[in-house]
This record gives C-alpha cells, structure tokens and sequence, in this order.
C-alpha cells in the first residue's frame, strides 16, 4: 500500500516538476521559477525514496544497506537551501546592490548548508552499526549510534530551520499580492512548512523519549512520517497553485461562456479566431487565451448590433428585473441578456430601430484589474439568456415594436 501511494505522489510531483522546468526554460532569468522548480524536484525524490519497495531495491542495488535514506533526506536538503536562498532574495531589498548582497549570502548559506551535509553523511558512513534495512523505522532503530544520530540532527536543524523562514516569509509575502493565485499558493505552501516542523518536532521528541528510556514508536514512526506527507504534499500544492489555478478558472469560464459564444457568434463567424491545431487536439491548451478570446469576440458581437437594438431595450429590461427584486448583478445581467438576444433577433430579420442603442453592454468595460468580475458578469449572461425573465422582456419589446409599426 505504501509504494503505491508514495509512487503516486511521485508521478504528481514529477508532472509538476516537467511543467516548471519547461517554463522555467522558457524564462531563464526567472531566478525564483528556477528555485521552485528545483525545491519541487527535492520533494518528488523525497516521495519516490519514501516507497518501501524502490527504497529496499536501490540499497541492493549499491549494496549499501540505507544508503537510499541518505538520498532521501540529502533531496530534503536539497528543497531546504533553496528555501534559504528564496529567504535571502524575497528581503534583499531593491537595487542592485542589494541583489549582489543577496546572491554573496546565498552562496555562503548553499556553501555552509553543504558543509554541514557533508558532516552528517559523514555520520552516516561510520555510525551506521549493521547492514538492516530501515525504510519506516530508520531514525528509531540507530537512537544509540552517535555518528547516524548527527547526521539525523544536523538533516532536523537545517530542514526545520529552512522551514521556519519559509513559514514565516510566505504570508508575509502574499499579503502583499491581494487576491492572487500566487498569494495563494504562498499560503499553502507556508501551511506545508508549519506542517513540517510538526514532524521535526515529532523527530526531536522521540529522540529525547529514547534517551530517556521512554520509546514513543508511534510518535517517531507513526505521526511524524505521516505530518511530513501531509507537509509535501501541501508544498507541492503550494507551488503549483500559481500555475494550475488560472488554468481551472480559466476552464471553468470557459464552461460557462461557451454555450453564451456559440449562440452570439454562430452567424458572425468573421468575429471570431481560428484555434490552432494543438488547442484542438488538446482540450486543456490554451484556456486562458481561449477564455480571453471568447468574452473579447462576445463583446465584438455586442458591438456590432448596437444600431439593431431599440434605445429603450436595456430600460425596459431593468424595470422588469426590478419588478421580480433582484440584486445589482442580476439585474445587469438579464438587461444585457435581453438586449443581446433583441438584437440578434432584430438583425436576423434586417430590421433597424428608428432610434438604435448607443451600448448593449451594462457591465463597467474590461479593466485588466477588473477582468475576473467582467467574466463572471457575463457568465451571469449566459446563464440567464434563456430565462422566463429574458423571454418577458422580448415579448414585450416585440409587441411595443409591432404598435409602434401600426
């Protein structure tokens, strides 16, 4: 059961580590996506390490019994100095010369986190007492021997020292980013480091229990082991946040909007782009260009059939949405809902109002800033293109427009 759970999680971790490293060739002078890129491998190789299975395999391998745990814990070390040097760039400060302190610091602190490795695989190498494989009971089966027990307390003193600065930074951080998905992930990746100084800490006092004669297995092995996963795989969420979460809102406006675009667009195709080859073998390519595309081709419609909607259509709209109590939001929805599908019906029939409307869109118009609000008001569009309401509002713009004929 553990292997095929740690694999899993490897696979995952894997998956986001490609997706960073192709990125981050893309922008080679994003230091910080280098970083990320680089801390979520540590963890994909913790995970992978952590299969019993594959664990036991390696140490045969190499024939050196544990050895794999020295990997292990070296890929934790690994996610732990680029926490460091995240720490040292984030409070730089601005200018180059602050930069050039924070790159002389990460050297020193990468150079000194890579001394203090070197003592505790040092520790490893003539501490280790006999050749039993260890995979789940590792740090409790060696409490007696000094050299295992350093190269144990110098991996806690730098993995949970990284952590700290990390747990403490990211918040902080995101504070500053608003309603961001990197604020976000910042913020679960700050819950993953808080989450792994409990099992630091589960480590550290199960060390002390066992000195004291006092062996807490279940603590060592039991609840420390498990916090850590818990722990990367809030890492790992953390860090791919920023990326996955614009593309499942992206999705999700695309659900949304589709059915609205198809509709508006299906006789006016000129509006509207070509998708390229890849998008359209590949459903998930593209999502936020796609989402950008069909709201900007929505509002090219909209523009187009301003002379074809009746100067009073909007207003009649509101007073009947009015009529039924609904809130600011829906209001400008089924107006601009009625007054969409008014003039798609009144082009359809070549018919031009005497007194045309100077704008169909009720919403504020897209400001970047404004963007996620502007794709949910039209989702509301969309969702409301069909209602009862809308169809009221038609009928009785058709029959003003009959008298008004007569």
């Amino acid at each position: 059961m553990f292997d095929a759970i740690y694999l899993c999680f490897a696979a995952a971790a894997w998956v986001i580590v490609g997706y960073k490293a192709v990125a981050w060739f893309r922008d080679r002078r994003n230091a910080d996506l280098g970083l990320a890129c680089v801390m979520t491998g540590g963890v994909a190789t913790v995970f992978l390490f952590s299969a019993p299975s594959l664990y036991r395999w390696f140490d045969r391998l190499v024939g050196v019994a544990n050895l794999a745990m020295v990997f292990l814990y070296s890929s934790v070390v690994v996610f732990a100095a680029g926490a460091l040097v995240l720490l040292l760039r984030w409070t730089a400060g601005e200018g180059d010369a602050a930069r050039a302190r924070a790159r002389a610091k990460a050297r020193a602190a990468v150079g000194g986190v890579a001394a203090l490795w070197a003592v505790a695989v040092t520790g490893f190498a003539v501490g280790r007492p006999d050749a039993v494989e260890h995979p789940r009971d590792f740090s409790t089966a060696y409490t007696g021997s000094p050299g295992v027990m350093l190269f144990l307390v110098l991996y806690l003193a730098i993995f949970g020292s990284s952590l700290a600065g990390l747990g403490m930074l990211c918040p902080r951080y995101a504070a500053r980013l608003g309603r961001s998905w990197l604020a976000r992930g910042l913020r679960v990746l700050a819950a993953g480091c808080w989450l792994g100084l409990v099992y630091c800490a589960c480590k550290v006092i199960g060390f002390v229990l066992s000195w004291a004669g006092h062996e807490a297995l279940w603590l060592s092995n039991g609840v420390a082991p498990l916090s850590a996963s818990v722990a990367a795989l809030l890492v790992l969420t953390g860090f791919a946040l920023p990326a996955a979460g614009p593309r499942a809102a992206a999705w999700r406006r695309l659900r949304r909007l589709s059915p609205l675009w198809r509709t508006v667009t299906e006789e006016t195709p000129e509006v509207t782009m070509e998708r390229s080859a890849w998008s359209v073998r590949w459903p998930f390519a593209d999502l936020e260009w796609r989402a950008n595309r069909q709201m900007a081709e929505i509002r090219d419609v909209q523009r187009g059939i301003r002379s074809h909607v009746e100067s009073d259509a909007v207003d009649v709209a509101r007073e009947r949405a009015r009529a039924v109590s609904l809130d600011d939001r829906q209001l400008a929805a089924v107006a601009e809902a009625a007054a969409l599908r008014r003039g798609l019906e009144n082009r359809a029939v070549g018919h031009v109002p005497a007194h045309g409307a100077d704008s169909v869109v009720v919403a504020t118009g897209i400001e970047p800033a404004e963007l996620g609000q502007e794709y949910e008001h039209l989702a509301l569009v969309a969702d409301v293109y069909h209602s009862s309401l809308v169809e009221t509002v038609l009928t009785e713009l058709r029959q003003r427009s009959s008298v008004s004929r007569s």
